[in-house]
């Protein structure tokens, strides 16, 4: 998936996904503490304050509720602009508020932040920087223009202008913040909900391909009875149809289609059923298996393994999607980076199971192996590594499903660069990726001699 695919992908995804009923919700909450916070005031204090302007001010509010409401079902999901106009208006409408009571004079204006935090977590870049100007702009004015906050005796109630200062500043720098601390950890979060969505969308599609296997190896054998019983009865009418030779071509051409169907469907799928022999391989034929669409692509991958001793064999492995496209899109990173070699060490003993992936590349940046494996890295590409690798569109997106999917199956990845770190392949100066499972999370428990594995089962489509 490029990234252009993908930027396209995360568009449909984050269109249009808060909901119209969410906002009425936090709009009503606002609503009942800015009603509960003026009455208490006038009552228990007794403020003198422009009650009908911000009765108008909450009502105003309430009135847009309702409309929503009543206007909308509560499964409409806001866009961009709707969930823009929403928060500018709550921030306009609570500014007017806060004019009416004091400006910076009234504690309540630390409320400003959140209309800012929450376009910084929802919104785009450019509508998260329009927020936070007109918050900015009206905090500012609300030092010199606001009506002062009186008593019932007429006092007027202020702070020192020294203390009416640092509230300015301390709202403006929560406001830059606050704003860029939400919208770093959402957009982290949201760049990892992404990649682990595109990690189940490509395993997802290596099982639709298998089970579109299923479905052919199911109808190769199903269909097998009655392409047999049409070749038996079109061989037994080409017998009786000696004296009608042009009848006797039409029944020969109907063995000949039935036989074609039969090699059609013999080449599409060869079982019916899960062999559940195939569930598990030699760890060896496994990461052949991982490697082979990346075999011919001009680098020379090499498959070394060793045990714990020279009689060691190679254990059987369990032959999962996870594992397979995990370690391919490793090998697929190493043949796009080498220059000539790559090579992949495989290494067993009774505890445990390493793969090591090495190539004669450049190797990872030094100042991003401690970001190694996660979603949507980019550092900025050379001119010369644009003439050599033009149509490369890297994200980080890869390594990051690798290391998803690896580690869901028990494993633990393990990032570096090989320079001068292995004496068996001393040209190996490129990256270097480490990968160990515990020996019983990948091997599948051995069996007793003679015993089977079990009756296939039909597949699940």
């Amino acid at each position: 998936m490029t990234q252009t695919e993908f930027g396209q992908f995360q568009k449909r995804q984050r269109g249009s996904f808060i909901r119209l009923r969410t906002m009425i919700l936090l709009r009503w909450m606002a609503v009942t503490g800015q009603f509960a916070a003026i009455t208490l005031a006038q009552w228990f204090y007794n403020l003198r304050l422009e009650l009908g302007l911000c009765y108008l001010a909450i009502g105003v509010s309430v009135l847009g509720n309702l409309v929503a409401t009543f206007s909308f079902p509560q499964n409409k999901r806001l866009n961009e602009a709707e969930n823009f106009s929403m928060v500018l208006f709550d921030l306009l409408q609570l500014c007017f508020l806060l004019y009416l009571t004091g400006g910076l004079h009234n504690p309540f204006t630390i409320l400003i932040l959140g209309p800012v935090i929450v376009s910084a977590t929802i919104m785009t870049l450019r509508s998260t920087i329009i927020i936070g100007g007109v918050a900015l702009a009206l905090v500012t004015l609300m030092v010199f223009f606001h009506l002062p906050l009186r008593t019932e005796q007429g006092f007027i109630l202020r702070i020192p202008d020294l203390f009416v200062f640092g509230q300015w500043v301390a709202i403006t720098i929560a406001v830059v913040f606050l704003s860029l601390y939400a919208r770093k950890i959402t957009n982290e979060m949201n760049a990892t909900a992404d990649a682990v969505v595109a990690a189940q969308l490509a395993l997802s599609r290596t099982q639709m391909l298998n089970n579109l296997g299923g479905v052919v190896a199911a109808a190769a054998h199903e269909l097998g009875t009655p392409l047999a019983t049409i070749k038996l009865t079109s061989s037994e009418l080409i017998e009786d149809l000696d004296d009608r030779p042009e009848q006797q071509d039409d029944a020969r051409l109907i063995r000949e289609q039935a036989d074609r169907c039969r090699d059609i469907l013999r080449s599409m799928g060869r079982a019916g059923k899960e062999d559940l022999q195939i569930r598990s391989a030699p760890l060896l034929e496994l990461i052949r298996e991982a490697a082979e669409p990346h075999i011919d692509r001009g680098k020379d991958v090499r498959i070394a393994g060793k045990g714990p001793n020279e009689t060691a064999l190679a254990p059987e492995a369990q032959r999962v999607p996870e594992i397979i496209h995990g370690l391919r899109n490793l090998i697929q990173n190493a043949v796009d980076f080498a220059r000539s070699t790559v090579w992949i060490d495989v290494n067993w003993t009774e505890t445990a199971i390493t793969i090591r992936i090495m190539d004669d590349g450049p190797g990872y940046p030094t100042n991003m192996l401690g970001r190694i494996g996660d979603p949507f890295m980019r550092t900025r590409r050379s001119d010369r590594d644009r003439a050599a690798r033009p149509e490369y569109e890297g994200m980080g997106l890869g390594l990051f499903i690798a290391k998803t999917l690896l580690e869901r199956s028990g494993a633990q990845l393990g990032f570096s660069n090989a320079a001068y770190k292995e004496a068996s392949h001393p040209e190996a100066r490129g990256a270097m990726v480490e990968v160990t499972w515990p020996r019983e999370a990948i091997v599948p428990p051995e069996r007793a001699l003679g015993e089977g594995i079990g009756e296939n089962q039909p597949f699940d489509i």
